[in-house]
């Protein structure tokens, strides 16, 4: 019995060495990791706060101790209207200004709270100045602002492993070798593919969404047909780039790698659990490419808005061509058999 374990662990060893593309892949992976991160969370992104302050003269003297404290990351805003929104919408945690004393926050924001007794508590070294404003409009609590970051998370997780993975495993095994040999086209392959995936995604999501709505009262301020839109073509460009990712591989460890070199970035960069408020501008720029990105900001401005289809009419465009050039490219690069 030991023999046969041993010669067995023996054999998986020599095929997964001799896979020299998923070796080195399983070592570079990990460098990748840190240095994108080590890039992306510099020492101003780490920070645990963000304070928006209005350019509106010199600051009093009581505002020192907030504006200096080392926890907390100052972001320079000219429009009071524009900051406002950014804290209703948990962009920013509190929104000063330090040359009138007045400060506002989200009440349904923790992090607000504390910056609060940040501030009230040095300027009580002189005298309390601060007036004390709460966010004006509507409030979306913290737990339905990440909602739809939820929401296209697993669409994203669903279509990138679901399919790429997948159809790298066909390859492997020889069933898109068979196929070859049949009448049907890549293009026609493909299609099933996307539609497939996609009927999956909308069920799942449909029933999360339904759950969740029945569960804790969410809401859709929007229009209804511009989020089924949204969750359409936000699934297909997630599904397209699974396909292109996958139109040539033939290693499981190697596919595995590359989506999860894929996946890890625009899972924290899209928007899912934070902001990028604050963060350095190409960070916001190429988190800007993720098709994740529009995806839940369109999601957004419809379920926490209220917006119509017009409104979220750009996010829609970007996704469709994002799917669209995904799919014609993947469609020119696939190919049945290995190398």
């Amino acid at each position: 019995m030991f023999h046969r374990i041993w010669t067995l662990f023996k054999a998986r060893n020599i095929e997964f060495y001799r896979d020299r593309s998923a070796l080195g892949w399983s070592i570079l992976f990990p460098f990748l990791i840190i240095a994108g991160f080590s890039l992306i969370f510099n020492e101003s992104s780490q920070k645990l706060y963000k304070a928006g302050v209005l350019e509106e003269g010199p600051p009093l003297p009581q505002a020192t101790h907030l504006l200096t404290h080392p926890l907390v990351q100052i972001i320079t805003l000219g429009d009071s209207q524009v900051a406002l929104e950014k804290l209703r919408h948990h962009r920013l945690d509190m929104v000063i200004s330090p040359h009138s004393g007045r400060y506002w926050i989200n009440s349904d924001a923790p992090k607000g709270i504390i910056l609060e007794e940040i501030l009230v508590s040095g300027g009580m070294e002189k005298k309390n100045v601060f007036t004390k404003e709460v966010v004006q409009g509507e409030k979306i609590p913290y737990v339905e602002w990440l909602f739809p970051g939820v929401l296209g998370m697993n669409m994203m997780f669903s279509a990138l492993f679901g399919v790429g993975y997948v159809v790298v495993r066909y390859r492997k095994n020889g069933v898109l070798k068979r196929l070859s040999v049949t009448p049907v086209k890549p293009w026609e392959f493909l299609t099933a593919q996307v539609i497939s995936r996609l009927f999956v995604m909308l069920a799942t999501t449909g029933t999360v969404y339904g759950v969740c709505t029945l569960l804790y009262g969410f809401t859709c301020r929007g229009s209804f047909l511009a989020l089924l839109l949204i969750f359409l073509l936000g699934g297909m460009s997630m599904i397209a780039l699974g396909l292109l990712l996958a139109a040539r591989g033939s290693s499981e460890e190697l596919a595995g790698g590359i989506l999860n070199l894929i996946s890890w970035p625009m899972m924290f960069l899209s928007g899912v659990w934070f902001s990028l408020e604050g963060a350095t501008t190409w960070v916001q720029i190429f988190a800007r490419l993720f098709p994740l990105t529009h995806l839940i900001e369109g999601a957004r401005k419809v379920m926490n808005d209220g917006a119509g289809l017009w409104e979220a009419m750009p996010q829609l465009l970007v996704l469709l061509s994002f799917s669209m050039a995904c799919l014609i490219a993947g469609s020119l690069l696939f190919q049945w058999r290995q190398d």
